[in-house]
């Protein structure tokens, strides 16, 4: 298996180009070797989908972080796998493709044969927990399914399309305007290349029909807000016998208060007293898992972080854990009792520490004479 190019260097872009850098060096890739300009060419239509391919994680940041991160392993643990031929990049980005070809003669983007269906974009709510241990859920997508009535092909029992008439089942008509000619879409077919007579009374002769399908999906444990679950054929269903388009469901990660992600590594914080922090102690602190005992050494600062390796998130995958880093925090008491004050005026002595204490107002000291 030939190893996958570098996606800058597939669109001769810098690894830090610009957004629109990158756009425009997808259109230049696209230009060059799009199957229309490179008819029967194998090696033309492995660089289109090379080229798309590098184009669909460099242009989404999340997917372009990943890739930056892990190399083409990051974008595969979204659930990205690349495009399986041009129908699907044609779908992918057909308003880009119009752009580029809708006016230019001999590169109209319209296809005769079977097309693709449309892929289908969901967002799936779920906790902070439910993403640490992955979580089966069931969707209800609605989606636009081929009739089965006439399998289809729009046209009833018994019947069948035909080739339009005026523009010879091409789809396109043209045009011309002196030395210009203009390529437009069919206003009879609309682009199709073909009519229907005698339409299927169930789809109206559109080929395909509206249904809500049920789907349970198996969101992996370590999944991070806004990653992309990518379920081939789940999508709107192809035109002219076409397979299916794609579902992508985008992860919603509600927060949890208690944590910070980073990666798959978590951070929290514990507070103590700085009596604690001097002797130690014994502490209960909250974890992916059930709360746990902690020990706080004598003598911890504030600011210190007690590692838990591998009591992070799992790795998408199955490669281990990150790690769990609790940060300590120490509190300092705002008000103390008289007692509390004369004990640590004697620690203070003991340990040879100058202490000059706040001059004391006459209510607060007849209030310490009251109690004395």
């Amino acid at each position: 298996m030939t190893a996958k190019r570098d996606y800058y260097e597939v669109l001769e872009v810098d690894r830090g180009a610009a957004p629109a850098d990158i756009k425009r060096a997808y259109r230049k890739m696209a230009m060059q070797f799009h199957p229309d300009r490179n008819p029967d060419n194998p090696a033309a239509e492995e660089r289109f989908k090379e080229a798309a391919e590098a184009f669909e994680i460099l242009s989404d940041p999340d997917k372009r972080r990943l890739y930056d991160q892990h190399g083409h392993e990051g974008p595969s643990r979204a659930g990205f796998s690349g495009f399986q031929g041009t129908d699907e990049i044609f779908s992918r980005f057909g308003d880009l493709f119009g752009d580029l070809f809708g006016n230019l003669g001999g590169f109209s983007g319209q296809r005769s044969g079977p097309r693709q269906g449309a892929d289908i974009k969901v967002q799936l709510d779920i906790s902070f927990a439910e993403a640490v241990k992955g979580v089966e859920r069931e969707l209800k997508i609605p989606r636009r399914e081929s009739c089965g009535d006439c399998s289809g092909s729009g046209a009833a029992a018994g019947s069948k399309a035909e080739g339009c008439p005026q523009c010879g089942g091409s789809g396109q008509v043209v045009h011309r305007q002196g030395f210009f000619v203009v390529q437009t879409t069919c206003p009879r077919c609309r682009g199709e290349g073909k009519i229907i007579a005698n339409p299927c009374r169930t789809c109206s002769g559109t080929g395909a029909i509206q249904r809500e399908t049920a789907l349970t999906v198996n969101i992996p444990a370590g999944v991070d807000n806004g990653q992309t679950l990518r379920i081939s054929g789940r999508g709107q269903s192809g035109a002219r016998g076409g397979p299916p388009g794609n579902l992508y469901v985008v992860i919603a990660v509600e927060p949890d208060e208690r944590f910070v992600r980073d990666e798959f590594d978590i951070h929290s914080k514990v507070a103590i007293s700085m009596v604690q922090a001097a002797l130690g102690c014994t502490v209960s602190v909250p974890t992916l898992g059930d709360d746990v005992d902690l020990e706080i050494e004598p003598g911890t600062q504030p600011g210190d972080v007690i590692l838990r390796r591998g009591k992070g998130i799992p790795v998408i995958g199955g490669r281990g854990h990150g790690d769990h880093h609790i940060h300590v925090e120490v509190t300092i008491p705002k008000k103390l009792t008289s007692e509390q004050e004369e004990l640590l005026q004697e620690l203070a002595e003991l340990m040879g520490d100058k202490v000059t204490p706040p001059k004391r107002g006459f209510f607060d000291s007849f209030r310490k004479r009251k109690r004395s």
